[in-house]
């Protein structure tokens, strides 16, 4: 009996779960649809933009549990692809997008493969290192223009239809891509693939021992994290219209781990509500004269403090605890 009482429990939690993620997805799809109508539109593309980004790294640090210092260099990378791509070979904006895309998962590939040979903290080094040879590589590389970047780059029109330069249209567009990145996510997340990359991260030595091909799998995970932080580069590229050095910093890795842990990695909903946070301070305090990394400082250490799951994870903490603590007495 306390064995069928253990497995029922889990059940329900597992539904709970299901129901609870499911309401704040669709929530927070009709409330992006409306926002364009009463918040500045360009601040959403670049939350969302920041958000996917988020999104793509959870997928490797919350669901496989490998953490990179060097995520920046797929998003940047794909940011200057597709810019290049786009102002100089006159390529409409969905070709550069695609390209900036490739050439993350391409990037992603060579340094997976150098990187998941080490574990731990000697995993995360390695994608530092690598980062920043990529950083110094673009200071350097003729194509990037160097500190000025790649500027004026147009919007063009998409599939030959809609014209990008409309900021509705635009945002509309980024929206789509957003949902596609994230259902992308998810798709791998619960899928045959997902719970293998679940059991590595929660038992590596077990996962061996069943006759899963660890290093394999830890690649494909790193290379889809790659190609879908690129999405989210090569979309901010266009939405922008610029590509620079800011997007292949360290500064700019650090920045989507702390939007993820603020959020509550292994979730779906948290890297996007943790990019929301992130880049609304960053937007609310920018003309503030306060030192915005002081703030985003001190917000990341009281939610270490209180909400230690993240904030999404705490949500789910608290929604599930009242039917396990009923079951319990």
């Amino acid at each position: 009996m306390p064995e069928m009482s253990e497995a029922t429990l889990h059940d329900q939690r597992t539904a709970a779960s299901v129901r609870l993620e499911r309401v704040l997805i669709a929530l927070a799809i009709l409330a992006l649809i409306a926002a364009p109508f009463f918040v500045y539109p360009i601040f959403l593309m670049k939350m969302l933009c920041f958000a996917l980004f988020a999104c793509a790294f959870n997928l490797l640090l919350g669901y496989t549990g490998l953490l990179s210092f060097g995520h920046a260099t797929f998003y940047g990378a794909a940011a200057y692809f597709c810019a290049y791509a786009v102002k100089d070979w006159g390529w409409p904006p969905e070709a550069g997008i695609l390209l900036g895309t490739a050439g993350a998962a391409v990037l992603g590939l060579v340094m997976g493969f150098l990187a998941i040979r080490r574990q731990g903290i000697y995993f995360s080094m390695i994608t530092l290192a690598l980062a920043q040879m990529f950083y110094f590589f673009c200071v350097q590389a003729p194509f990037t223009e160097g500190e000025d970047g790649i500027q004026g780059v147009p919007r063009g029109t998409l599939f030959g239809i809609v014209d990008l330069n409309v900021t509705l249209n635009m945002y509309f567009f980024v929206l789509a891509v957003f949902l596609i990145g994230v259902f992308a996510v998810w798709r791998i997340v619960n899928s045959p693939f997902g719970m293998i990359l679940r059991s590595i991260r929660e038992n590596e030595n077990r996962a061996i021992s069943l006759g899963y091909s660890v290093g394999r799998y830890k690649l494909a995970a790193f290379v889809m994290s790659a190609a879908l932080a690129g999405l989210a580069g090569a979309t901010k590229a266009i939405v922008f219209q610029f590509a620079t050095l800011t997007d292949v910093t360290w500064q700019m890795s650090g920045e989507v781990i702390l939007m993820t842990l603020l959020g509550g990695i292994g979730t779906m909903v948290g890297p996007v509500v943790g990019a929301g946070l992130v880049v609304g301070l960053e937007n609310t305090l920018a003309t503030s004269g306060f030192p915005v990394t002081i703030a985003t400082g001190l917000i990341f250490m009281i939610c270490v403090l209180v909400f230690r799951r993240g904030i999404v994870g705490e949500i789910y903490a608290r929604w599930l605890s009242p039917a396990e603590g009923g079951r319990d007495q």
